[in-house]
């Protein structure tokens, strides 16, 4: 593809991104930023929130992680469906009863200020690191297809997306979002279509052959009951609804967005749509996955493989649509990259500036000049951090949707277990032990992990945010006060 016309692409898009942020700008209050004035119409934020829920990481590690695990992340799908029921029906109530900007607050009004910021300050560590190995992979495309063949650096590249990130945002931030983000999920909805529709004509199959081809191929298996494998059905279905009540439901950049509809009845409404759009579209890209392998087998294209597993699976969906599938495949895969990165990164990025500023800046009660420098600093160290995290794993292989989920099972364990601790029990904490309880919740769970592969061979898979959620349970339970 020529980068002029890569660049024009960006250029229009991007057009249109500033003109929807200034519509979106107008009469913007000192809470905005944070909040949209909860006036979102829920049906929008939940067509949304599909941007932010599919990633680049989405978009070309799950067709791609076909290849090493077959279908069985749809046994993860599953779990996810009896995840956002929790959100919906026991979370969202919550929020909207106690009026929260940053969903973190509930732990200072259960528990006290110590556990309030230890819950904040791992959801920031964990968010600034998915966030940054999403835009890591999205950088890297862009790089491949565009960047390179100008001799761009690739620091110059996450800069120059950092930048226009932040120009669409910077003024009402989540309000702004919430618009843009529904216009991105249209365009990655209708890039998937095209995607999988260029590959059916490519392969020279109808779509009743299609379906067939998928479901007759070798990779087409979806249940695995192995227990000492990590995609095993119940590692991935009971991890699935873990880490979406985790990811979303816990998560600020998800659930600021549906904070910003009126009323909680909206956005009951807003989860439960949102739970069957990203199940729907996740399964087709798994339907991708089988096709891409298809067509990489009929045209002869080798693949690196080690000890049986290929190597660089994220790489093959971008391989073959920016050089095998014509200009239309290749410009409808780059808007959907361009797309799922504007859409994801940029609800991150509102989410930590949120955070920080209400759970360490006090920003809540701080005057209007005040509170206008403190998100405005808060936001470009957001963005600094961002840069930098994304510059130490540039080298980092294999599927990044793996490693995220990884480092999820670590840093989401100890808030999952905070969370589950204060729903559904009375018990009150000696305080300065609990950020002691939730980082050695984590450090073991890494331990008996290691172990159980080295011993037994048994990996723990995404059920570490399991063993991490129940060790984090044991251990505060351990320093709870005694009741009087």
């Amino acid at each position: 593809m020529s980068p002029l016309l890569l660049f024009l692409i960006i250029l229009v898009y991007f057009s249109v991104l500033m003109v929807i942020s200034h519509v979106a700008s107008r009469h913007v209050h000192d809470t905005t930023f944070f909040d949209g004035d909860r006036k979102s119409p829920w049906f929008l934020v939940a067509f949304g929130m599909i941007g932010s829920g599919i990633s680049a990481v989405s978009l070309v590690s799950i067709p791609g992680n076909v290849g090493n695990n077959n279908l069985y992340y749809f046994q993860f799908i599953m779990g996810t469906i009896v995840g956002y029921l929790f959100i919906a029906f026991i979370l969202t109530p919550i929020y909207y009863k106690l009026k929260l900007v940053s969903i973190y607050t509930y732990l200072n009004i259960r528990f006290g200020d110590v556990t309030y910021k230890t819950g904040s300050l791992f959801f920031l560590v964990s968010q600034s690191f998915g966030a940054a190995l999403r835009l890591l992979l999205s950088i890297k495309i862009l790089q491949y297809a565009f960047f390179d063949a100008l001799h761009i650096p690739y620091f110059v590249t996450i800069i120059v997306v950092l930048i226009l990130i932040w120009l669409y945002t910077n003024k009402s931030g989540i309000k702004t979002i919430v618009w843009t983000d529904a216009l991105q999920s249209l365009f990655l909805i209708t890039v998937i279509l095209i995607s999988i529709f260029t590959i059916k004509n490519s392969l020279g199959l109808s779509v009743s052959e299609m379906v067939r081809t998928i479901a007759h191929h070798p990779y087409a298996k979806v249940f695995d009951w192995d227990m000492h494998s990590g995609s095993n059905f119940f590692k991935q279905f009971i991890s699935g609804l873990l880490i979406t009540v985790a990811l979303v439901g816990l998560d600020q950049s998800m659930m600021q967005k549906t904070l910003t509809v009126k009323n909680a009845r909206d956005a009951k409404k807003n989860v439960l749509t949102f739970s069957f759009f990203i199940a729907f579209a996740q399964t087709m890209f798994l339907g991708l996955g089988v096709l891409i392998y298809i067509y990489a087998e009929r045209n002869g294209i080798k693949l690196a493989t080690q000890n049986g597993q290929f190597v660089n699976t994220d790489g093959l969906f971008p391989l073959l649509t920016l050089n095998y599938l014509g200009q239309i495949g290749a410009i409808a895969f780059l808007i959907g990259v361009i797309a799922s990165t504007f859409a994801s990164i940029d609800s991150c990025i509102a989410a930590l500036t949120t955070a920080f500023s209400y759970d360490f800046m006090d920003i809540e009660n701080r005057p209007h000049e005040a509170k206008k420098q403190i998100k405005n600093r808060v936001l470009l160290g957001v963005n600094l951090v961002m840069f930098l995290i994304v510059m130490a794993f540039w080298n980092s292989q294999g599927a990044i949707i793996n490693t995220i989920f990884k480092i999820a099972g670590y840093t989401y364990g100890p808030i999952l277990g905070l969370y589950l601790t204060g729903l559904f029990s009375k018990i009150k904490f000696k305080e300065k032990w609990v950020p002691v309880a939730c980082v050695s919740a984590a450090f073991v769970t890494w331990l008996l992990n290691e172990y159980f592969i080295s011993e037994y061979q048994f990996d723990f898979g995404f059920m570490n945010i399991f063993v991490n959620a129940v060790l984090t349970i044991l251990f505060l339970i351990i320093i709870k006060k005694k009741a009087k």
